[in-house]
């Protein structure tokens, strides 16, 4: 899953997490981003000693069955982490999906967290070139979600995007156990608050949110982005 930041991404987790067959992993490359680029995120040096900081190195352990054995293994990417040596294009074999949100949401609910982004940290641009790619590759656009969509209808988008990965509807996925996750980062403590009080998915969204200048330039340039991905998002029948 190719998400950006503070894009319900961590409660689509939890959902896939509640599944039965299903492992889930946390950012794998957030170290390794870090590292490469240098950027002063909240809880940076605590993030790279937690974690494989080397590119190749966790693009293999990403390869092949889920660690405890599980049929579905849901990896959780930030696309915007993908600035070194490895891309989409390093894993053929994975059935790829990507997570959208409104940039306006996003720079709002991001501004809560970090004092300064850059369009790049919403991972738009991104989500857009790797969705190009893999539609390319298959003929076919892969799964796109938007974060409104689940949360006006969790169960028909959820049913929905489980047909188009190919498996099968786990109503488990609409609940999780409150709390934080055994497989969360370690960052949890800094960026999972709402959703570590949380047991299922949140209300529809409200109002879009009046932004700075600052914040309304960065969503307004991640716009076309989103809206090309929009065009191909998966709704409730």
């Amino acid at each position: 899953m190719w998400s950006g930041p503070r894009n319900l991404s961590t409660a689509m987790m939890r959902s896939f997490s509640n599944r039965a067959d299903t492992f889930v992993s946390d950012e794998p490359f957030y170290g390794a981003y870090l590292r490469e680029t240098g950027d002063p995120q909240p809880m940076a040096e605590e993030v790279m000693a937690d974690m494989d900081c080397d590119w190749h190195s966790v693009a293999a352990t990403l390869q092949g069955r889920a660690p405890d054995g599980s049929s579905v293994w849901y990896q959780k990417h930030m696309s915007h982490h993908m600035e070194g040596p490895i891309s989409i294009e390093d894993f053929p074999d994975h059935r790829h999906a990507f997570l959208i949100r409104d940039p306006r949401r996003v720079a709002a609910s991001y501004a809560n967290k970090r004092t300064a982004i850059r369009p790049e940290h919403l991972g738009t641009a991104r989500q857009r070139e790797y969705f190009e790619r893999i539609s390319d590759r298959l003929g076919a656009p892969p799964p796109v979600i938007d974060s409104a969509d689940i949360l006006s209808d969790p169960e028909a988008v959820l049913a929905r995007l489980c047909e188009a990965l190919g498996i099968a509807w786990d109503p488990g996925m609409l609940t999780w156990t409150k709390g934080p996750h055994p497989n969360d980062g370690v960052w949890q403590s800094h960026w999972y608050d709402a959703v570590n009080t949380s047991t299922g998915f949140g209300p529809p969204p409200g109002d879009l949110p009046v932004l700075s200048k600052e914040y309304a330039a960065v969503a307004n340039s991640c716009m076309n982005d989103y809206e090309a991905l929009a065009r191909f998002r998966i709704v409730a029948r």
